[in-house]
C-alpha cells in the first residue's frame, strides 16, 4: 500500500486558494450583494475545508461554494407539497396567490399604509384591506384583522369577558395545535370558563341554566380538526343567539361563504345571519390568504375590540394587509382552485408524470388516492385525488432536493399526491424525481 509522502498534506493545504481570491469570483461577488457577506463567506470556508480534507480539488472551491449557496438569505426552503394535505400546517398552510405575492413585494418598501396621499395627512391603517374584507362579507356590520385566529379569540375574551364567565360546551374545548389548548388560552385573559354539557352531548337547557349576570358571552367553537360521531348533539347557532348574552362563534377555517364541496363546514355569512354577535376565523386556511385572524360582527362590539390596548399588540404588518387585500380582490386562490379540481384531471397528470419517469428507468405508477383539507378545516372530508407511486427509498432524497418535494409513505411506497400541487409545478416535480439518486 502506498503511503503519503512527508509534506503531501501540507502541499495540499497550500494549494487551497485564499478567501479573498475566491470571493473575487464574479459569481460570488454578485451573491454577496444578494445574500450578504456572512452567508457567502460561510459557503466559501466550507468549500475550502473540503479541499483541505481532500474531498474536492482545490481548483473547484469557487464552483462548490457557488453550488452550496441558498436561493435567498432566508433559511427556509421552498417545498412542493405532494402530501395530499391541502392546508399543511407544517408547510405554512395556504399557498398565496400570485396576486398576493406581488402585493407583498410591492408593499415591501414605504407605502401609504397610514397616510392619505391626497391630503398628506394620517389615515386609517389598512383601510383598503378592511374595505375589501367588509365587501366580501356584507352581512357583517364591521370587520377587523389581527395576527392569527387564536389572537382574534384572545382579543374577544379579553375585552368582553375579563373577570366574567364564558359559557362553552365541554365538547368544544379543543386543542388547537402544538399543545395549545382553548381553555388555557381563554383563562389567560382573566375570564372564567363555565363548562356545560358533556363531551358528546350538550343541550340548549345546559346553556340556559348557566347564563347569569356573570356571563361575558356564550362561545361556540367549531371542532375543526376532529369529528365526534355516534350518540351526539349540539346546539345550533340560531338557538344560542336567542340567549341574552352575546354569542361569539369561532368557525376556524375562514370560509367566508358556503362551499358546495364542504357542506358541513361553517362559514362566516351563514353564521352571522343565524344571529352570532361576533365571528372569528383564520385567514390562512380555506380563504387561501396569509396568516391572520379575522373578526366579523356587530359594529359596537368590533369597534370596542379595535380600540382596546391589546388590539395594538395583535395588529398585523403591512405585508399581511397587502396579501390579504390581494387575496380578497384578486383572482381565484390556489386553495380554491385545488378544491375545484377533479380526480380525473389529477389522474391524467399522474399518468403523464409516471410514464415519463418509467421511460427514464424509474419504478413509477399512477394511483388513485384520498387527500384531505388539513390545517384545521373540514375534518373527516375525503377528497378524491391521484398520485405518482414510487419506491419508499425515494422519500429522503426528494426532501433533500431543491426545491424539496414532500410526499407521504403508504404500504412501502412513496406517494406524490397531486391534490395540492398546481399543474405549473409538474415540471419541477418531474425534475426532482429524475435527478434522484440512491
Amino acid at each position: 500500500m502506498a503511503t503519503e509522502a512527508p509534506g503531501d498534506a501540507h502541499d495540499a493545504r497550500s494549494t487551497v486558494p485564499r478567501t479573498d481570491l475566491v470571493l473575487a469570483d464574479p459569481r460570488l461577488t454578485e451573491a454577496t450583494e444578494r445574500l450578504g457577506s456572512t452567508t457567502v463567506k460561510a459557503a466559501v470556508h466550507e468549500a475550502q475545508d473540503r479541499a483541505r480534507r481532500g474531498d474536492i480539488a482545490a481548483a473547484a472551491v469557487a464552483d462548490v461554494a457557488v453550488a452550496a449557496l441558498p436561493a435567498t438569505a432566508c433559511s427556509m426552503h421552498r417545498v412542493i407539497n405532494a402530501t395530499g394535505v391541502l392546508l399543511h400546517t407544517n408547510l405554512g398552510r395556504a399557498p398565496l396567490s400570485q396576486a398576493a405575492i406581488d402585493a407583498m413585494v410591492a408593499s415591501a418598501g414605504p407605502t401609504d399604509i397610514e397616510l392619505d396621499l391626497a391630503t398628506g395627512r394620517r389615515a386609517g391603517r389598512g383601510r383598503g384591506t378592511l374595505v375589501a374584507l367588509a365587501a366580501a362579507v356584507p352581512d357583517a356590520e364591521a370587520v377587523h384583522v389581527v395576527n392569527n385566529g387564536a389572537a382574534a379569540l384572545l382579543l374577544a375574551a379579553t375585552v368582553l369577558a375579563a373577570g366574567k364567565e364564558i359559557i362553552v360546551s365541554r365538547g368544544e374545548l379543543v386543542e388547537i395545535g402544538d399543545g395549545f389548548r382553548l381553555p388555557d388560552l381563554l383563562a389567560s385573559t382573566g375570564a372564567r370558563l363555565r363548562e356545560v354539557g358533556t363531551t358528546n352531548r350538550t343541550t340548549l337547557a345546559d346553556y340556559e341554566h348557566a347564563v347569569s349576570a356573570e356571563t361575558g358571552f356564550v362561545l361556540k367553537v367549531h371542532p375543526s380538526n376532529f369529528v365526534v360521531s355516534g350518540f351526539t348533539s349540539a346546539v345550533p347557532v340560531e338557538a344560542l343567539a336567542a340567549l341574552e348574552p352575546p354569542l361569539v362563534c369561532d368557525i376556524g377555517s375562514g370560509l367566508l361563504a358556503r362551499h358546495p364541496g364542504l357542506p358541513d363546514e361553517p362559514d362566516v355569512r351563514t353564521t352571522l345571519r343565524a344571529g352570532a354577535a361576533l365571528v372569528t376565523a383564520s385567514g390562512d386556511k380555506l380563504l387561501g390568504g396569509p396568516q391572520c385572524g379575522l373578526l366579523f360582527g356587530r359594529a359596537e362590539i368590533v369597534e370596542t375590540l379595535r380600540r382596546h390596548p391589546v388590539a395594538r399588540a395583535l395588529r398585523v404588518d403591512k405585508l399581511t394587509l397587502a396579501a390579504l387585500e390581494a387575496t380578497l380582490r384578486g383572482p381565484t386562490t390556489p386553495t380554491v382552485v385545488a378544491l375545484l379540481t377533479t380526480c380525473d384531471d389529477l389522474f391524467d397528470r399522474a399518468e403523464h408524470l409516471a410514464a415519463a419517469l418509467r421511460g427514464a428507468g424509474h419504478d413509477a405508477v399512477a394511483v388513485e388516492t384520498e387527500a384531505s383539507v388539513g390545517g384545521g378545516g373540514a375534518p373527516g372530508v375525503i377528497l378524491r385525488s391521484a398520485a405518482v407511486s414510487l419506491p419508499e427509498t425515494y422519500a429522503a432524497g426528494l426532501r433533500s432536493h431543491r426545491p424539496a418535494v414532500l410526499g407521504r409513505l403508504r404500504t412501502g411506497r412513496c406517494l406524490l399526491d397531486l391534490y395540492a400541487v398546481p399543474p405549473g409545478e409538474d415540471p419541477a416535480l418531474l425534475d426532482a424525481v429524475m435527478t434522484w439518486r440512491a
